[in-house]
């Protein structure tokens, strides 16, 4: 037995995290708005041990062979001693151990064997992922749901989200103090896509705090395709930048708002919220900085106009409908908010073009991927077909593109071992 944890020294546990389709809700979730949300059907699995010595031991199956060793509260490491690049998963291991060590006590040290068939940089919250597997393998290794801060913070799955949200962007959740992040200013909606989907169901969730407001049962006989553009979305470097700044528009217009009013609101919906005319006075307020008023637009016009349409009308089984309402914010994202690449803004229209349904860039952006609802008998020719177009005009980036087919799938779960 470990006499830290009262687990068995030789207790092993897998956890499988699956990646997330952002419907609608672009850049919504940290500022308070809305989002429509699928879990996939791949992810990253995670597996956990104790370790025999006094480091944890990180291996993954995309670079076999890559060692990496941390010991708590220091900086992660190659198997052969050299510091690890900016962006490297290791990274985001240290992360996670650190947090929990920070919130919970001591962690005896682990081996942390990482698999994943989600595609990287593309979108699909392959980092989130990684973090949200890494955390719950702990997690359950450790027996922390039986902490006391555990049970005085986290009761619900929605709890566990923003908590593991937290974990990643470096604030403190409940009585639970933060710690270093990963350098992103973002929200939670990746970690309750990935913890609080309905199978066949895309969910409508609101945000700062998390809220479940639907679930709309997803058409039997649909598929999302993927186009997985080529074009990296990462979040490190030049691209955390972008991101960050589209993050923290909303705060700049959040801080001229109380300045103004007195107020004291933390998240841009809740200075939307804060009367009838609210909405009007914000537009007031920024509209000599075109910077602002177009995030402010984007925001008001996905989070409190688009989403919710866009869910009504896909539970009405208006599906052209629900493909104008995308349209809309695909259109917004490109005019307003600023975060497409001429290759996901072009796989939306060939998408469309081609017949799809609806079609739309997700993710953080700035690269990434673009999904089209097609009928699920014709997915794998609309995949052929759209790949091959969008390489004809793109040779360098779709030289890298790959698509995939999948429908709304199981949150994440415990995987039995052996």
């Amino acid at each position: 037995m470990s006499a830290q944890t009262g687990r068995r020294v030789d207790a092993v546990v897998r956890w499988f995290v699956p990646g997330r389709i952002e419907v609608l809700g672009k850049h919504t979730d940290y500022a308070g708005g809305r989002s429509l949300l699928a879990a996939v059907d791949r992810g990253v699995t995670v597996e956990a041990r104790f370790a025999s010595g006094d480091e944890f031991i990180g291996r993954t199956d995309a670079t076999p062979g890559e060692v990496v060793l941390m010991r708590t509260g220091e900086a992660p490491r190659s198997g052969h001693g050299a510091s690890l690049p900016e962006g490297h998963w290791g990274h985001y291991l240290a992360t996670v151990v650190d947090r929990l060590r920070s919130n919970f006590g001591a962690l005896p040290p682990a081996e942390i064997e990482v698999s994943s068939d989600l595609p990287l940089a593309s979108g699909m919250s392959s980092s989130s992922a990684l973090i949200t597997a890494i955390a719950l393998a702990l997690v359950d290794l450790n027996s922390i749901t039986d902490h006391p801060a555990w049970r005085e913070n986290i009761a619900t799955r929605i709890d566990l989200a923003g908590y593991v949200a937290c974990i990643e962007n470096g604030m403190s959740f409940g009585s639970l103090a933060g710690h270093r992040g990963v350098g992103t200013f973002g929200g939670s909606e990746d970690h309750t896509g990935m913890l609080c989907g309905v199978t066949g169901h895309l969910g409508q969730f609101s945000f700062c705090p998390i809220r479940e407001e639907a679930q709309i049962p997803f058409p039997d006989d649909l598929s999302f395709v993927v186009a997985v553009s080529g074009v990296a979305a990462e979040k490190t470097g030049a691209a955390r930048d972008l991101y960050n700044r589209a993050s923290l528009s909303t705060l700049e217009i959040v801080d001229r708002w109380n300045a103004q009013t007195g107020r004291s609101d933390v998240v841009l919906a809740d200075a939307v919220a804060s009367s009838p005319d609210a909405p009007d006075r914000l537009r007031a307020l920024v509209a000599g900085d075109d910077r602002l008023a177009k995030r402010l637009h984007q925001f008001l016009e996905e989070s409190d106009r688009i989403v919710p349409a866009a869910a009504a009308a896909l539970a009405a089984g208006d599906l052209v409908g629900f493909g104008r309402l995308v349209d809309q914010s695909q259109r917004l994202t490109t005019t307003d908010l600023g975060n497409q690449v001429d290759e996901t803004v072009a796989l939306a229209r060939l998408a469309r073009e081609r017949g799809a349904l609806a079609a739309s860039a997700f993710g953080a952006g700035f690269g990434g991927s673009v999904w089209a609802l097609v009928p699920t008998v014709d997915a794998e020719e609309f995949a052929a077909g759209w790949l091959a177009e969008y390489r004809s005009q793109f040779p360098d980036a779709g030289a890298r593109a790959t698509t995939l087919v999948t429908r709304p799938g199981d949150p994440a779960r415990p995987v039995a071992i052996g």
